[in-house]
């Protein structure tokens, strides 16, 4: 059988549902910039809220891959250099964060399913660049993803409730 959609593109579509999948339960609803030409693949907005910030907003750059970027504690991702500068920038009005899927090597493992359940191969960590020193690098940086960081349910709330209290992640 052909494959009608290059692998990358694929993979794009794949992180993108990822995203949509962890939004939806999380309670926010996703904005996508018409043009990315500013490392803004996404956003995430919330309605309403008590905080400082009323209708908080998360922008993000959404990445994926499916080479071995895992060390023990890390997700070790390279960056193309543009992305690293745009994300990197602490004047922003609406914070931005990195996002990478992890996906199986093999595309047949990406979704298990059933009468059940759906299950989504692998996960996501976020990280955000804010604040990270110019680099010397001409082409990529390699950014280095805490482990910690899953980009579940509960931490894209948490993100939300931080950024609707006035602070940025």
């Amino acid at each position: 059988m052909q494959r009608r959609v290059d692998i990358n593109q694929q993979k794009e579509q794949f992180s993108n549902a990822y995203l949509q999948a962890v939004a939806s339960v999380a309670g926010y609803s996703l904005y996508k910039p018409a043009v990315d030409d500013d490392s803004v693949d996404w956003g995430i907005a919330a309605r309403g809220g008590t905080g400082r910030i009323r209708s908080p907003r998360l922008e993000l750059q959404l990445k994926s891959t499916s080479r071995d970027v895992l060390d023990d504690s890390y997700v070790r991702y390279p960056l193309k250099l543009k992305n690293y500068d745009e994300l990197r920038m602490d004047n922003f009005a609406i914070p931005r964060i990195l996002v990478v899927v992890l996906l199986p090597e093999n595309l047949a493992d990406w979704i298990q399913q059933s009468e059940q359940e759906l299950c989504i191969r692998y996960c996501a960590y976020w990280l955000s660049l804010r604040g990270m020193p110019q680099t010397q690098n001409t082409a990529t940086v390699t950014v280095s993803l805490p482990r910690s960081n899953l980009f579940t349910v509960s931490a894209l709330q948490s993100l939300m409730q931080l950024i609707s209290q006035g602070s940025q992640p």
